[in-house]
């Protein structure tokens, strides 16, 4: 049985589906209880998913600065942990990650991460810079880790408020990870920030149809079965890639 290998006849191309909050719940749950993965797995295949796709978007050759360094926001639930994952992963592909994660999670989970990070001499900020200019001067770029569509925005309070108020204003690229942060996963908004850079993961969100910057697809290890029942239409990857620019 030919899984998903063979070439797909334009004319038949069904679109690919933009799931909501409700249905990306789902997914995870499926593949959690049913197809027994487990946490720490799917955050790790994210976030390295996250890293390989950074390197594409931004090579070393292309970045500005002297030195490669990149700030990495992380929030504090599941994106966040994504986020640690991501900077691990660009420390080993020879970025210069720092990252900033002002609520740290007491989930043993996160704690994990948090240390592979520091044993990998990752640098964490105590505080966010609030002159803009720090931030542009110091890093070629932002990986926003901070709100997943996981969040609830009526329940986001500081220090998140004033990140995302520090965030509209940076000069330099922003690239979010899932969600941009302050979107609404289901609702296309632009209140939150406006990254030039969008990582969906495992499949878009809703909120993505009306994203204009450049939006990549990561994260390639969705069952075939799942992929069907929810009919996400996802793209051909190209070769043994993880990630594929839609």
């Amino acid at each position: 049985m030919n899984h998903g290998s063979s070439e797909k006849d334009p004319e038949t191309v069904e679109p690919l589906r933009y799931l909501s909050k409700t249905e990306m719940i789902a997914i995870e749950t499926e593949l959690l209880k049913d197809y027994r993965f487990g946490q720490q797995q799917l955050i790790e295949m994210w976030g390295y998913a996250c890293a390989v796709t950074i390197t594409k978007a931004y090579p070393l050759s292309s970045l500005s600065k002297k030195q490669p360094t990149v700030l990495v926001i992380c929030g504090p639930e599941q994106n966040g942990s994504i986020g640690l994952v991501c900077a691990r992963h660009l420390r080993i592909f020879e970025y210069e990650p720092t990252i900033y994660y002002p609520k740290r999670s007491p989930h043993s989970l996160n704690q994990d991460f948090t240390v592979q990070c520091e044993k990998m001499d990752i640098p964490f900020l105590s505080y966010l810079p609030t002159e803009v200019q720090l931030i542009n001067d110091a890093y070629n770029l932002v990986i926003d880790a901070i709100l997943g569509p996981e969040t609830d925005l009526k329940d986001v309070k500081e220090p998140y408020c004033g990140i995302l108020a520090t965030l509209k204003q940076v000069k330099i690229p922003i690239a979010s990870v899932d969600v941009p942060s302050g979107w609404d996963s289901d609702v296309p908004s632009k209140d939150g920030i406006n990254p030039e850079v969008l990582i969906s993961l495992m499949a878009p969100k809703k909120c993505a149809a009306v994203f204009s910057g450049k939006h990549f697809l990561a994260g390639r290890f969705l069952p075939y079965d799942m992929q069907k029942k929810y009919e996400l239409n996802l793209p051909e990857f190209p070769g043994t890639e993880c990630f594929i620019e839609l």
